[in-house]
């Protein structure tokens, strides 16, 4: 599968600034709704983009069901799920408590999810619970294609920080079984991935990193990095190549755009006129007609 070059990111429509909460509020206050976020995803399509690479927040079902409802009006649209969307289920643990939390969001019935959820900790059964979310999570997107699903950058380098390396092949091998996609992992450590994902025996793998010029979360620096994109057979997806506002538009295009073997850049964008700036500048960078 060759992915897009360019994605959709979500960050923007629930309140995410890395560098500025004041920014962050403000844009929290401005996709308040689904249709606001709609308005700009139809924006970002009409643009020419149409993967949207987003989360498992409370309205992404809403924004698929509205895909789902008018095919003619998005034909080629993708959803890239990353998932466990991990601040759901934190805060519904912290108000309703683990046994609850788990009733609420299986996709089994309640007796299947405390007697799975319950076999899963009394075996430490970490792969069972992961593909119980994921399950639950996948949900929101009956309908719609998703031609990647991806493991959120808390879960990855989690595993990575405790060794456990083989749940990396066993969602691999889920997502392909399971869904007929393509696995897709999103870190802050990419040269670590890329070797643990080689260990695996994972061949080609879709990564997605920070990626940008200042070196913004970016563990292990710039230029390694940037020999590690080169040299791996790894599909690479560009994130944060703004660093949160940090680089101008024109400058972090530029510099991403000439990496040496990245695929796709993704990027999230609250306004039309933003939207058509950063594709016409990857446009030109890439040589996109």
């Amino acid at each position: 599968m060759t992915l897009q070059r360019v994605l959709f990111g979500d960050n923007q429509f629930f309140g995410v600034n890395h560098m500025s909460e004041e920014k962050a509020r403000a844009l929290s206050m401005k996709f308040r709704d689904t249709q606001s976020i709609m308005r700009v995803l139809d924006d970002a399509y009409d643009a020419g983009i149409k993967v949207f690479m987003c989360t498992t927040y409370d309205r992404v079902a809403e924004i698929a069901q509205i895909v789902k409802d008018n095919p003619e009006r998005y034909p080629d649209f993708e959803f890239y799920p990353c998932m466990p969307y991990a601040h759901k289920y934190a805060n519904s643990v912290g108000e309703i408590g683990i046994l609850e939390t788990l009733k609420k969001f299986s996709p089994s019935g309640v007796i299947d999810t405390m007697f799975t959820g319950a076999l899963s900790v009394v075996r430490q059964d970490v792969n069972k619970m992961l593909q119980m979310l994921v399950d639950a999570e996948m949900k929101h997107f009956e309908g719609v294609k998703t031609p990647v699903i991806f493991l959120q950058n808390v879960i990855t380098d989690l595993i990575l920080g405790v060794k456990g390396y083989q749940f990396l092949g066993e969602f691999h091998r889920y997502i392909k079984e399971k869904y007929q996609a393509e696995a897709g992992f999103i870190t802050m450590n990419l040269p670590l991935l890329l070797r643990v994902l080689k260990e695996q025996g994972i061949e080609s793998p879709i990564v997605c990193a920070n990626i940008n010029k200042i070196g913004f979360r970016m563990c292990g620096g710039v230029e390694e990095y940037k020999n590690v994109i080169a040299e791996s057979d790894a599909r690479v997806i560009a994130m944060s190549i703004f660093a949160s506002g940090a680089i101008a538009p024109s400058e972090a295009i530029d510099w991403v755009c000439g990496l040496e073997g990245l695929d796709s850049i993704v990027f999230g964008a609250s306004s039309k006129a933003n939207i058509v700036q950063s594709m016409s500048l990857i446009h030109e960078r890439w040589n996109i007609a």
